[in-house]
């Protein structure tokens, strides 16, 4: 898969995710950014851990999330994925949410993140990472 290809996550909303009026709490939707993520990653051939493994980490540095329509208890929920930007030593991670059967966006967002060491320096994106999003 070459670079921007989307990676797609379903699920169903569950009870403890909404609020008192029945509607998916906001917080839930990051949650959701996160599980979307680490299924990107996995599409590609490599997961998290195996990244982590290898000595990288890749904490949020922003999180940005627009909401358009409330999704509630039970719905059926896809989460698109994409890599929005590759640059010297960061990931923008792009976003999509909506209702099963209803291709309208429930929200759109972005996660970015720097490459850090263990110990928290920031590093360029190693050439293997890059090769997986662009290469195959």
């Amino acid at each position: 898969m070459l670079k921007g290809q989307k990676s797609i996550l379903e699920l169903r909303v569950r009870y403890v995710e909404t609020d008192q009026m029945g509607i998916v709490h906001h917080s839930n939707y990051f949650s959701w950014m996160e599980a979307s993520r680490a299924e990107l990653m996995r599409d590609r051939g490599m997961s998290y851990r195996e990244l982590e493994e290898r000595g990288y980490l890749l904490p949020v540095r922003e999180a940005y999330c627009r909401y358009r329509k409330s999704l509630k208890y039970d719905d059926i929920v896809v989460v698109e994925s994409w890599l929005m930007e590759l640059g010297g030593a960061s990931i923008k991670i792009g976003y999509r949410i909506y209702k099963k059967g209803n291709n309208k966006p429930s929200a759109e967002g972005y996660t970015l993140h720097p490459f850090t060491d263990r110990n928290g320096k920031v590093v360029k994106v190693p050439e293997f990472f890059r090769k997986i999003f662009e290469i195959q």
